[in-house]
């Protein structure tokens, strides 16, 4: 295989990694090099390219698994595990509430979400959208007098299946799942860092599923010729994921959202100028 096309599957990786779990938008970075890199490439079908795209999603979700593991081995306990009487800890049951609404409609709508809702002007608005949401987030945040919810582990049942609502809006490419559900935990009174830590931990449950349909659908097109582009690909959406995360997490208390909604603004202009 030419090295050329594993340092694509790297530069693919990397964006992937970098992205998915930042309130960004994944969908909108891949655009951008979707049709310079992998559409463009004679070797990748567009099938095989949409299996890539699983697979180097699976990279990233395996870093949430990892940084947040103990969490995650704590939830799947029969037996709730409390530091005190007066102290829970997040359930999974919790975690199920939240993924409800979107679950079903995503569900309900796929076909429809894939076949219209994947072109370049759907995105832009999502990209867009998602920003206005994300300043209205830090706005409310800002008026709000203290915060109510410190860490994940005080989110009740009703906040959880709130946000769950509020992350239908990621079901339009472009929105950004963890800008939709950070922008409604912030405005229910979560910090910053509690709304991201439900926002990944949510994260890995409903993108394994959504994988695990898409990489069914895809299988056939697999071809052990392109094994290691997927290889390299996997690892490098691994490792820059597993990088982003944390920095994302020391960093979403203190810059908040607005930064991040300006960064969609300047991509938005950016998509524009390439493709328009």
């Amino acid at each position: 295989m030419e090295f050329i096309l594993l340092l694509k599957a790297v530069i693919l990786g990397m964006v992937e990694g970098l992205t998915e779990f930042a309130p960004v938008s994944s969908t909108g970075h891949m655009i951008i090099v979707d049709d310079m890199w992998l559409q463009s490439e004679v070797f990748l079908t567009k099938y095989v390219a949409n299996t890539f795209k699983v697979v180097i999603q699976l990279g990233s979700i395996l870093a949430v698994v990892i940084i947040f593991r103990n969490r995650f081995i704590e939830m799947l306990k029969i037996k709730t595990t409390t530091t005190n009487e007066n102290q829970t800890r997040l359930k999974l049951s919790q975690v199920i509430v939240g993924l409800i609404p979107a679950g079903v409609l995503g569900l309900l709508f796929e076909d429809y979400i894939d076949e219209y809702l994947f072109s370049i002007h759907s995105v832009l608005t999502g990209l867009l959208a998602g920003a206005v949401l994300m300043i209205i987030a830090d706005v409310i945040s800002k008026k709000r007098k203290a915060i109510t919810i410190e860490t994940v582990d005080q989110i009740t049942y009703k906040q959880a299946f709130i946000v769950g609502l509020i992350q239908c809006f990621s079901l339009w490419p472009g929105f950004s799942r963890s800008g939709s559900t950070i922008s409604g935990g912030v405005m229910l009174g979560l910090s910053h860092r509690a709304a991201a830590d439900f926002t990944f931990i949510m994260a890995v449950p409903i993108m394994l599923g959504a994988s695990f349909l898409s990489l069914v659908k895809n299988l056939e097109y697999f071809s052990f010729e392109m094994l290691p582009f997927f290889i390299v690909g996997f690892v490098s959406a691994f490792l820059f994921a597993l990088l982003s995360i944390q920095f994302f997490l020391k960093l979403i208390n203190k810059i908040k959202l607005v930064p991040f909604a300006i960064y969609r603004i300047v991509l938005v202009a950016v998509i524009y100028i390439v493709y328009f």
